[in-house]
């Protein structure tokens, strides 16, 4: 059973159209076809084949009724005529409930199922009211649809600046993001009256040639690095993507234009930040002036020496303490000794006090601490 591919609706939407029993269609041909809105004209584009599909990024589509006829043709006319009479009617309606949407076109469906109407508006609108006044003066289902300013040019535009019909009411089924990055790349025109289209966003036709543009860029010398021609040493200034050619200064200030295949090498250069962040690595990490303690005014004698940056304080608790207390609860107390005993490095960094003379007495004297 063969498929065919089928435009239809006023949003130009594209699906995959199964036949019944063995009919035949050609490109341009005018068929009725029943989609999951209801039944639709449609125009046939070519046949459903394997490759075709791979291309599609949506393939839902319906059955192909029959071929359109005289009859359908002269219904189809009867209901252009009508949608416009619905459309003043539901701005009537609109300007009646004072609800904030703009109003920018009407589809009629071919079966009668149901009136779409498309609209503008900033924020969610609540239009259950309108649907309810609506549905009683057009007896049939309403729909009401947002759509953005390019899914307005899609319905309202005719031809673009080139003098063609616009992309997005041809062949255009999705429109991608366009940027203004893709437009500094191709050296376009800035002028955002020149490189806009008609519903007033960046030209579409900006996007399909950027991709070309990225691959010869990254084939080019990167701008700013250092570069080793024929002609000798010398920076890249600018590029000509599409010709294949680079702006260089060279060593004695002269800027001429050279052919990609004159570059011997090329020399990378660091990026600034880069260097600044390794510089306040290296400041960073150099040594810092030690503080001197203050000495107190009640002091007096000769200054104790300073204690190196590994020692602990005299009053710490020891390094095996803290395995002690990180042993489990079956493990054989620790000792007297062990926990009182001070490490090592803390009495070979602090100076011997010298030795008492014995005195007479149990009891030694106070040391007077001007001495």
């Amino acid at each position: 059973m063969p498929r065919y591919v089928l435009r239809y609706g006023a949003m130009r939407r594209l699906g995959v159209f199964s036949t019944r029993g063995g009919d035949r269609f050609a490109r341009g041909h005018q068929v009725i076809a029943r989609t999951s809105r209801g039944q639709e004209s449609g125009e046939v584009l070519c046949e459903a084949t394997d490759h075709v599909i791979s291309q599609m990024k949506e393939t839902r589509g319906g059955h192909i009724l029959r071929l359109s006829t005289h009859d359908d043709e002269v219904e189809l006319r009867k209901l252009q005529e009508q949608q416009a009479r619905e459309l003043a009617t539901c701005r009537q309606r609109v300007s009646e409930l004072g609800l904030e949407m703009e109003l920018v076109d009407v589809e009629h469906l071919y079966g009668g199922e149901r009136v779409i109407f498309y609209y503008l508006a900033e924020d969610r609108v609540d239009f259950r009211e309108l649907v309810k006044v609506l549905a009683k003066d057009l007896q049939t289902r309403i729909e009401m649809r947002q759509i953005g300013v390019r899914d307005e040019a899609k319905l309202l535009a005719d031809y673009g600046d080139c003098g063609k019909p616009v992309c997005c009411n041809t062949h255009l089924s999705e429109m991608p993001p366009v940027s203004m990055k893709m437009a500094k790349l191709q050296k376009a025109t800035l002028d955002p009256t020149k490189i806009s289209g008609r519903c007033g966003r960046l030209k579409c036709c900006l996007r399909y040639e950027y991709d070309v543009y990225r691959e010869i860029q990254r084939e080019l010398p990167r701008v700013g690095s250092e570069v080793v021609t024929l002609e000798g040493k010398g920076r890249v200034l600018s590029q000509e993507i599409l010709a294949g050619q680079l702006l260089i200064e060279t060593e004695d200030s002269r800027r001429i234009v050279i052919d990609q295949s004159q570059v011997l090498s090329v020399i990378s250069r660091s990026a600034p930040t880069e260097k600044n962040q390794d510089d306040g690595k290296q400041q960073d990490s150099g040594p810092r002036e030690e503080r001197r303690p203050r000495k107190r005014s009640g002091d007096s004698g000769p200054p104790r020496p300073r204690e190196p940056a590994n020692a602990e304080p005299a009053d710490a608790e020891p390094a095996n303490a803290e395995r002690v207390d990180a042993e489990p609860a079956d493990a054989k107390p620790a000792t007297t000794e062990q926990t009182d005993t001070e490490p090592a490095d803390i009495e070979q960094t602090q100076k011997p006090e010298p030795e008492q003379p014995p005195a007479a007495s149990d009891t030694p004297p106070k040391s007077n601490p001007t001495d």
